[in-house]
């Protein structure tokens, strides 16, 4: 067996905010609706990957996801337009990224990473 790909399936009792976050403020598209669940993605390959965390790194809190963007400053522009707030960073960690913590819509954590 080859487990060929992971789902993040997060519950929310609201999927026009989700979808205000996860597609206008992060980008993704729209690639599935069926009224009851919204997918969204971005057409790309993605490897498959899940993370095992005692922590989050550098004494932070755990993030429910993480979410890898390639331009970290245009990332941060979006979350502020928006009014979110920014919870830890924007940092250089000693183990090559770049990140911020925010929030979604229903108070998971989110780590936006960019690899240096």
């Amino acid at each position: 067996m080859k487990v060929k790909r992971i789902v993040a399936n997060l519950a929310t009792p609201d999927l026009a905010a989700a979808r205000t976050f996860y597609q206008d403020v992060l980008g993704l598209d729209l690639v599935m609706d069926l009224g009851w669940i919204n997918t969204l993605g971005n057409g790309e390959q993605m490897s498959v990957q899940i993370s095992v965390m005692s922590e989050g790194g550098s004494g932070t809190a755990v993030p429910d996801i993480s979410v890898e963007v390639d331009d970290l400053d245009a990332a941060l522009r979006r979350v502020g337009a928006a009014g979110i707030a920014v919870e830890y960073g924007p940092t250089e960690e000693p183990w090559g990224v770049r990140r911020f913590y925010v929030r979604d819509p229903f108070q998971r954590l989110i780590n936006i990473v960019c690899h240096l």
